[in-house]
């Protein structure tokens, strides 16, 4: 979305979370080094600020998970911002299976001198342990089991689903460390809460629906236009002050979608928006570039 600074004052830190954090600080000192995954779609919205503050200097590799579903030139230009603040970063299709093998090859690559050294001291070889990390929805449950080559985790389109922390053996000299979902206690900036509630990282309804229709519209207006035509043969102006209602109109009459007591169902037809939004169907979307970056 336009980069805003509206506080909304959103609180969402529900108790297995609040347990997360605490498990995670806890277990960060035997971790080697820390996968972070965030969305493609909202790259920077989608990286927990809190994640900073736990694993202080440990190594970290960044992961865009579903740039399938997102815009590929803001990809490609996320991954090198990230890469310029000093971390390993690539980005990957979870339903791509060969992607998985330069991950652990990066990993290694990273903890190659840490793991030498300690072999120089004579410590006893052991499996490097990497703990993943990411807020709820951004596609850890299916990474993790995409690397480990099997169903290591429960997985699901619901925020909140891995609620428990395990240890996940992925080769012979490499271990993932699996934990929850977790978002910081407050979503003070609108920019930041809009996207992830487009990601499905939160409830879409702690948010008030028309608000995020009209704010997704309207960006969708301005940068992705054609996925608009292409898929309800919608063109908004916004300069006409009843585009909203004309959009929802429009797509109501397009997806066939029975009035409500003679007046158009605007409920049905932002349920129809977000999910097709949720499952890529409208196409490749990217909810934020580099301009929101706080500098």
């Amino acid at each position: 979305m336009a980069n805003e600074n509206t506080k909304m004052n959103i609180h969402w830190f529900p108790g297995h979370m609040a347990k997360a954090r605490r498990e995670i600080s806890e277990k960060i000192k035997v971790v080697d080094i820390v996968i972070e995954l965030v969305d493609a779609r909202a790259p920077y919205s989608s990286k927990n600020p809190m994640i900073n503050e736990i694993i202080k200097n440990k190594p970290r590799f960044i992961i865009l998970t579903k740039k399938d579903m997102a815009d590929d030139q803001y990809t490609k230009q996320w991954v090198q911002y990230y890469e310029q603040c000093g971390y390993q970063a690539m980005s990957v299709n979870l339903k791509n299976f060969n992607e998985y093998q330069k991950i652990i090859e990066k990993c290694r690559y990273v903890l190659k001198d840490k793991m030498e050294k300690e072999k120089a001291r004579g410590l006893k070889p052991r499996a490097m342990r990497a703990m993943v990390l990411g807020i709820p929805n951004v596609g850890k449950s299916t990474f993790i089991n995409r690397l480990a080559n099997r169903k290591a985790t429960v997985t699901g389109n619901k925020p909140g689903v891995t609620k428990a922390q395990q240890i996940i053996r992925v080769a012979k000299d490499f271990e993932l460390f699996d934990t929850p979902g977790v978002l910081w206690p407050k979503l003070d900036d609108a920019h930041v809460a809009q996207n992830i509630a487009l990601l499905g990282s939160i409830k879409q309804s702690i948010l008030p629906l028309d608000d995020l229709f009209i704010a997704a519209m309207r960006y969708l207006s301005l940068h992705y236009p054609q996925l608009l035509k292409d898929r309800y043969q919608l063109e908004i102006d916004l300069e006409n002050e009843n585009w909203i209602v004309d959009a929802f109109d429009h797509i109501a009459k397009v997806r066939k979608i029975k009035p409500l007591k003679g007046e158009t169902d605007y409920d049905r037809v932002m349920e129809v928006f977000f999910s097709e939004i949720n499952d890529g169907s409208i196409g490749k979307i990217t909810w934020e570039d580099l301009s929101c970056v706080n500098v």
